[in-house]
């Protein structure tokens, strides 16, 4: 199955769990309260769910809220053991170990995270500013909700997330004219 690794917290690497998409969070309770029962801690040293802040525009208002990065996956920090091994894969919920299969018995083995995807990941969840989560890509077109141009009809030309701005054509006098507007002051048409 998996053989056995020394009991040492500097061995322990990141491994991907894949699980049923929007139970993610359900798995995570469980895996937890199965590393308490079973007294695995020193195998199992965490569990969580990649999620980040994002910026949503709903019915014409900023929300701030908590999306998951992979929908259906969750990262667990352990050293792979038997015991580890049959604890997280016989959790409720998780369908299994992203792996590979082995060379040399051809039966899929769990493979580890880089240290430097683990980093991207960690660095996406802490980055502290929430980025915005809109809709809106070049070519698509937009009512104009506030402003001296309410009312108009446009075309998103430019979509910048970072400045919460959005670059729309409108024809105005019979000429098209740019405006920059902010993501509040347009709804996809």
């Amino acid at each position: 199955m998996v053989e056995e690794i020394n009991n040492n917290i500097d061995e322990s690497r990141w491994y991907i769990l894949h699980t049923y998409s929007g139970h993610e969070d359900k798995v995570m309770t469980n895996l937890t309260q199965r590393v308490e029962n079973l007294d695995l801690s020193k195998t199992i040293h965490e569990v969580l769910v990649p999620s980040e802040e994002k910026i949503e525009i709903k019915d014409g208002e900023r929300q701030v809220v908590n999306k998951k990065m992979y929908a259906g996956y969750l990262l667990v920090k352990m050293i792979m053991t038997d015991d580890s091994w049959f604890a997280v894969r016989n959790t409720p919920g998780v369908t299994g170990f992203v792996s590979a299969e082995d060379e040399t018995d051809r039966r899929p083995k769990p493979v580890p995270l880089e240290s430097h995807e683990v980093e991207r990941i960690m660095s996406r969840m802490n980055s502290g500013t929430p980025s915005v989560s809109v809709g809106l890509t070049q070519g698509d077109s937009v009512k104009i909700l506030d402003g001296p141009f309410a009312e108009f009809m446009g075309t998103v030309d430019v979509v910048n997330k970072e400045r919460g701005k959005v670059t729309v054509h409108v024809s105005f006098f019979g000429r098209e004219t740019p405006l920059e507007l902010d993501f509040l002051q347009v709804e996809k048409a």
